[in-house]
């Protein structure tokens, strides 16, 4: 799903007699109200004027409450001033986005001005206009009047003058931006805004203001006639910027999206262009601009384009990427690496196999090296190993992330100093801080971050000299800005990956997070629910209520355990926080409440409360999600206790961006380890909000849900799996049979009928993901002088040194890998990328049990898949038994070709049955199954030997081809195909196929009494599936000097036909 860049306006000006305006001629056009103007002795009468669909005055606490009524409130503040020029109110307006319906974008409204100006302590007056254009389109906003005196209980008094800052605006801008996002999200419905201004994102337009259908707005009454032509006139010139370079707006559009449709581009013409004649002209000259560039249709059959800046940004990233991949400078020797080990096994830490060979790849001397690694699977704790190793090795290591909070648990976890990669950008950008040859750049929570700043900071340091080492799971939350950088980065240079969860204690539960992290979402909810950890409630407040019963009762009988509450929205983790320290408060663990003015408004904080820091401080050395407990507490500022250990005081009049800290967002909580977890789930989350959420505890997660927000479970599960993976243009880049030969190739997957499925399920989905990727070579098998089925020895047999227990072991890898893909297909989902690389891995594994075991293993799941299940749950010993009659099919050639006779006859038997019933259809199909295996090896053949001979080792055979065909395989001159004998019509028909499609003529010399005819292919999708299936197929992923390959890094296939004589 793609972010909409919905449209954004947020203005604020003064309501000012200076100018001739009326506070309480402007609430009464704005509510479309009569009032009495008393200072004037006048009616303003806007009864008539249409479009309001909301009006109200919102009371802070403590005012008195005949202020709601409109003409009370207004016609005070009008007689509180006494100068000509007073300043009567503050007004601010902003866009409603056109996707939400009247109810949301009310509420919206509502709970906005609640939370950033009644909290403060304004009156606030807010109408929610609801008006439409000429052509029917909504233009939804509101307008909010605010005093500007401080009000109690006899009303106004002093003005604020703290509410006329700069600084106060921006962060108003900045929340409303949050707010906008979070409830869009929430409700699941496309569109993000950015609250900067189009200067700040790079973007050369104007930004413009709403405004309601034209009406009398007459100066003496404080309404700006002027502002209808204002926004025309803005309008019009960002139209004729357009117009004039077109890049503008796909700068605009591609902010947070690589790729949009035709919809998202008129939704942006819309925005920026006055009148249906100029709009038109706006379409016309972005899609007549050089600079679009069309990809074809998505998924859903939508055309889809970009911008020729947005593939030159991916191209660099991939230029930068190549370029770091391909030094070999950054090695540490076993030295240091073996000093870091041992320094880390003495305090404890000793390394799973797949964390080592994470070390392993990481401490290599590559320039660039990723590691893909499930939540909680122990990355920071391997990168922790890794810095003692390279600081050893003289290097100096840095790490950066994209949120505060990322960067302060990297430090924590690893060791690693650690700053957000905007703040390592702007010290780049003033010549501080430069990355070197003898520097290493660790970014974490990789995923987070977009195309254009992930290509910057490769950039920087391929330009430096230095490495990078990203670290990330592309499946958590996902990059703001465009772009999925780093799933792209991994495809194309391969990743070490942790799939091995050490975070949770309990084996189901890391089996849990195993399917969060494969999108399986309803297994993992399904298998707490049968802990009794998933709790349903009427509603979203009784299922908030019940939440934090829990969450209190958790607090009391373990007091020494952390915790952290959890849910999506900023307004949802404000009304948890406030039910928390509600029952602090009931148990007497918080002291005397002392009221802060907070930058969100004024809050009540106690010694003991929890409270987080939401902006970067350096000088305090706290970030953007750092908690800490209260010791001492004042109006002026306080004292805590940060949960690393250190003590930090400060003056909330220099640093009062904190909150209470029990719950967060998931997005705050990315990266974060506690021993329980509380989850609110609410509409607007995904499976990657999801996966977050459920994988932050080491003993339990409760997740909560109300049934107004989901019917029942099934719905719970519909919408917390919910795929919102970003894009990149690169992913439409190739055509269809690329992608699906892409598809395939890349994954090595073993079992031929899930192959076959993934290339029939997802071809038209496939978009080449994974260039570059490639599986480690197949374990070579030794070469063979005669054929002998007694040896065993040289064809995969049993190693006397390894033992069962380690086969058992590796098979139940294996099938579960298999498993895992195998209920994505069932489902029609496609295949993660991280359930393909553990399935490579699980068969590494296994071939370093026994050589050719996975290939072996593949054969026996596919014939009988139930052992697939069976083998995953740990019951291996049947998949064992199988495996070992494969291996003994794979060496013994007569064996072999028994099992290529046994499927031909059954699918001769298949077609006569169909005949016979008289399902000539599916009688044809297998027909031309039949016919396609056999065209398939003729056309082998003619593809592959195409110079003069073909000469296969040590003499042992030669096929010849000629242009005239001299002689044909049939069944009067080959004798028994595959060596034993069977009915001559498969024979025939084989030689029929050779001879009607003019391959070859076949000489064979007698040798031990068989003939090996060796033929090789460059891999096809088609062809790879096939041979699979019938089991006469060695992947070797290399180069044959058989086949006489010149292209290097083909994938060759070879099998064997044997004749007897």
């Amino acid at each position: 799903m793609q972010s909409v860049m919905a449209i954004y306006h947020f203005s604020a000006k003064v309501v000012s007699r200076a100018n001739g305006s009326s506070a309480v001629a402007s609430a009464a056009y704005r509510s479309a109200s009569e009032l009495h103007d008393d200072r004037l002795n006048r009616d303003h009468d806007f009864s008539n004027k249409a479009g309001v669909i909301h009006s109200e005055v919102m009371l802070p606490q403590g005012a008195p409450a005949r202020l709601n009524d409109r003409t009370t409130l207004w016609n005070e503040v009008e007689a509180g001033e006494k100068r000509k020029d007073a300043q009567l109110a503050r007004e601010v307006e902003f866009s409603i986005p056109r996707e939400m319906n009247e109810k949301q974008g009310v509420a919206l409204a509502r709970d906005f001005v609640k939370a950033q100006f009644v909290d403060r302590g304004m009156v606030a007056d807010l109408n929610v206009h609801w008006d439409k254009a000429k052509d029917g389109t909504p233009k939804p906003h509101a307008h909010v009047m605010m005093t500007m005196r401080d009000v109690g209980p006899e009303g106004f008094g002093k003005k604020n003058r703290d509410w006329n800052s700069t600084e106060l605006l921006k962060d108003w801008r900045e929340a409303w931006s949050a707010h906008v996002n979070e409830r869009m999200a929430e409700l699941g419905l496309e569109g993000r805004i950015d609250h900067r201004s189009y200067e700040a994102q790079g973007i050369g337009l104007e930004p413009q203001h709403k405004i309601g259908p034209a009406a009398s707005r007459r100066p003496e009454q404080g309404l700006e006639a002027e502002r209808i032509e204002d926004h025309a006139r803005i309008a019009r010139e960002n139209g004729e910027r357009i117009i004039a370079n077109p890049n503008v707006a796909l700068d605009g559009i591609t902010r947070q999206q690589a790729t949009f449709t035709t919809r998202d581009l008129a939704t942006f013409a819309f925005r920026h262009s006055d009148g249906k004649e100029q709009f038109d002209q706006v379409m016309g000259a972005v899609r007549a601009s050089p600079e679009l560039v069309a990809l074809g249709k998505d998924g859903r059959d939508q055309e889809r384009f970009t911008s020729r800046d947005m593939i030159a940004v991916e191209n660099r990233l991939e230029r930068a990427g190549d370029e770091l991949a391909g030094r070999g400078e950054h090695s540490v020797g076993d030295r240091h690496r073996d000093a870091a080990i041992g320094a880390a096994e003495a305090r404890g830490l000793t390394m799973s196999g797949e964390q080592r060979d994470a070390f392993d790849h990481v401490t290599g001397g590559a320039g660039l090296a990723s590691v893909v690694g499930y939540a909680g699977s122990g990355k920071s704790a391997m990168l922790g190993v890794a810095r003692e190793a390279w600081e050893g090795q003289g290097y100096t290591v840095r790490g950066a992330a994209l949120s505060g909070i990322a960067a302060e648990n990297l430090e924590g976890g690893s060791g690693i100093r650690s700053r957000t990669i905007a703040s390592l950008e702007h010290a780049w950008g003033q010549g501080r801080e430069q990355l070197g040859p003898k520097d290493v750049l660790v970014v974490d929570e990789a995923g987070m971050i977009g195309s254009r700043q992930m290509e910057r900071v490769l950039s920087q340091a391929r330009d430096a000299g230095a490495k990078v080492v990203m670290v990330g799971d592309p499946e958590q939350l996902q990059a703001i800005e465009a772009g999925a950088a780093f799933r792209s980065v991994t495809e194309r240079h391969g990743a070490a990956e942790i799939t091995e969860i050490r975070r949770q204690r309990e084996d189901w539960q890391r089996d849990a997070t195993r399917a969060l992290a494969t999108g399986r979402t309803g297994e993992a909810i399904r298998a707490y629910d049968g802990k009794g950890m998933v709790h349903a409630a009427d509603t979203r407040e009784q299922a908030r209520g019940e939440l934090v019963d829990g969450w209190d009762r958790a607090r009391q009988v373990e007091p020494g355990k952390s915790r952290i509450i959890l849910t999506h929205t900023n307004a949802e983790v404000q009304s948890l926080n406030g039910e928390a320290r509600d029952r602090l408060r009931a148990s007497g663990d918080l002291g005397d409440d002392v009221t802060v003015k907070a930058e969100r408004g004024d809050r009540q904080f106690a010694t003991g409360d929890r409270i987080m820091f939401l902006r970067n401080e350096r000088g305090m050395g706290v970030k953007n999600g750092t908690l800490a407990t209260i010791e001492r507490v004042s109006p002026e500022g306080m004292t805590v206790r940060l949960d690393d250990g250190r003590g930090v005081a400060f003056d909330t009049k220099d640093y009062a961006h904190v909150d209470h800290g029990y719950a967060a967002t998931f997005h705050k909580s990315q990266g974060v380890t506690v021993d329980r977890a509380h989850v609110l789930a609410t509409p607007g989350m995904d499976r990657h909000s999801a996966y977050v959420g459920m994988s932050r505890h080491r003993d339990d997660v409760q997740l909560h849900y109300g049934r107004d927000d989901f019917t029942d479970q099934r719905q719970l599960v519909r919408a917390l799996s919910r795929d919102r993976g970003k894009d990149m243009a690169g992913d439409y880049a190739k055509p269809e049979q690329d992608q699906a030969q892409a598809f395939a190739d890349r994954r090595e997957i073993r079992f031929p009928e899930l192959a076959r499925q993934v290339v029939e399920k997802v071809r038209a989905k496939a978009r080449g993901m994974f260039d570059g990727f490639r599986p480690k070579p197949a374990v070579a098998e030794e070469k063979e002088g005669a054929i002998n089925t007694a040896r065993d020895h040289g064809q995969g047999g049993p190693i006397n040194t390894t033992s069962k227990g380690s086969q058992a072991k590796a098979i139940e890898r294996y099938a579960r890998a298999g498993a895992d893909i195998g209920r994505m297909l069932e489902k029609g989902l496609p295949v993660l990328a991280h359930q393909e690389q553990a399935l490579v891995k699980a068969g590494d594994a296994l071939d370093q049990v026994r050589p050719h075991a996975a290939r072996d293993l593949a054969s026996a799941l596919a014939r009988d898949p139930k052992l697939i299940e069976q083998a995953a749950g740990g019951n291996t010993s049947g998949a064992a038994k199988a495996m070992e009659t494969e291996r003994q099919v794979r060496i013994d050639p007569e064996k072999r070709a028994g099992r290529f006779v046994e499927q031909w006859q059954g699918m001769m038997e298949a077609r006569a049955s169909m005949e016979r019933a008289g399902d000539h259809a599916g009688a044809e199909k297998i027909g031309k199954r039949m016919e396609g295996i056999a065209g398939g090896l003729a056309k082998v053949i003619m593809q592959s030997c195409r110079g003069n001979s073909c000469m296969a080792h040590g003499d042992a055979y030669l096929i010849q081809r000629h242009d005239d065909v001299t002689s044909s395989i049939h069944a009067g001159n080959a004798g028994a195909l595959f060596g034993i004998d069977h009915d001559a019509a498969i024979v025939a028909q084989l030689g029929t196929e050779l001879l009607r499609k003019g391959v070859i003529a076949v000489r064979t010399q007698r040798w031990v009494d068989r003939v090996k005819l060796q033929f090789c292919l460059i891999g096809q999708t088609q062809r790879d599936v096939f041979f699979r299936e019938i089991d006469l197929v060695e992947r070797t992923w290399r180069d044959s000097d058989t086949c006489l390959l010149q292209r290097p890094a083909v994938a060759s296939l070879k099998f064997e036909i044997l004749v007897r004589h």
